[in-house]
């Protein structure tokens, strides 16, 4: 049977609110001159960049904190990265998923192997909202396969994992793009602030939610 793989934190959960609601309560506590959206969207764009060109594989923690580190020199904030980090990922576990994620996973997965593919460590992966929604054995993170979005290398293992069929519903350009590039089905789902490559690959198919996506697959 056919596996259907979820992006965790484009596709099912709301990352940006999550984390800019905790940049916030840092922004206000130490009188930083920009928001807690200013501070998410500068990690994040940090953060996929050093997943992007790292060497091998080394954990999303440690990338995180690089990342950090590079967001508070740019933005010549105050903090302890490595403080800041561990709570901003222990935070994670309480980021809110999209309104349509957990009634769109149940009625997919009465009917399909379904499955989480993301760029983050196992501990991480577990103790998220979404997780609760999904088998652990398709509980495919970076650590467990090795490589990080984009790397085909990712892909190509999370298909092989999955019995060699695999559909990946993806919401973030470098996702799909990602996907599409190593040879796997993608099914673009729309999310609010994310926007394809205009020069890169198109997916086949978009849907505007998980239950359009349901309906779609026949759920």
């Amino acid at each position: 049977m056919q596996a259907i793989t979820f992006d965790l934190f484009s596709a099912l959960t709301d990352a940006r609110t999550g984390g800019a609601e905790m940049f916030g309560i840092w922004a206000r506590q130490r009188s930083w001159p920009v928001t807690g959206r200013q501070v998410y969207d500068a990690w994040d764009q940090f953060n996929k960049s050093a997943q992007a060109e790292v060497v091998g594989w080394v954990s999303y923690a440690t990338l995180a904190q690089q990342a950090l580190k590079s967001t508070y020199l740019k933005l010549d904030l105050c903090g302890n990265v490595a403080t800041d980090t561990s709570t901003l990922l222990d935070s994670q576990a309480n980021w809110p998923l999209w309104p349509d994620t957990e009634s769109g996973i149940k009625r997919i997965s009465a009917r399909k192997r379904v499955g989480i593919l993301s760029n983050v460590d196992d501990t991480l992966a577990v103790r998220t909202r979404a997780a609760a929604l999904f088998s652990p054995d398709l509980m495919l993170t970076s650590q467990r396969l090795g490589a990080y979005k984009p790397d085909p290398k990712i892909y190509e293992r999370a298909k092989e994992a999955c019995g060699g069929d695999l559909l990946h519903v993806a919401t973030s350009a470098r996702d799909v793009r990602g996907a599409l590039e190593a040879g796997i089905e993608v099914v673009r789902l729309l999310r609010p602030g994310h926007h394809l490559d205009p020069n890169g690959p198109k997916p086949s198919q978009e849907v505007a939610s998980l239950l359009e996506l349901a309906d779609a697959l026949g759920c």
